[in-house]
């Protein structure tokens, strides 16, 4: 079983167009190219679905700020001062852990 490989954008586009060109022979796909099966069979269903625009990689894409709708804006808001808190939580138990540490050493 071959392990797949990153892609570039181009190189997935080039991948499924052999494919399609040798009647969807993902064997010689494989052994070109030395991606997986998996990798190549997904790739050419997104494309006959959605075309090559289904071939970019969205992963940790976010919006921005300005596309964002009120409530979504909001959630963001809330995780933002969510992690501010904890960070703050944390922040004042070590504090207090160091005071205590002090108090002893000095005794």
């Amino acid at each position: 079983m071959t392990k797949g490989r990153k892609t570039t954008y181009e190189e997935r586009i080039e991948i499924v167009q052999f494919t399609i060109a040798n009647d969807l022979d993902y064997q010689k796909a494989i052994d070109k190219y030395g991606v997986s099966y998996q990798q190549v069979y997904a790739w050419v269903r997104k494309y006959k679905a959605s075309g090559q625009e289904a071939l970019q990689d969205h992963r940790g894409c976010k919006k921005p700020l300005e596309e964002l709708d009120e409530q979504e804006r909001l959630k963001l808001r809330i995780k933002e001062l969510e992690a501010r808190n904890e960070y703050l939580e944390m922040e004042k138990a070590l504090a207090k852990k160091l005071a205590e540490i002090r108090r002893r050493n000095t005794r």
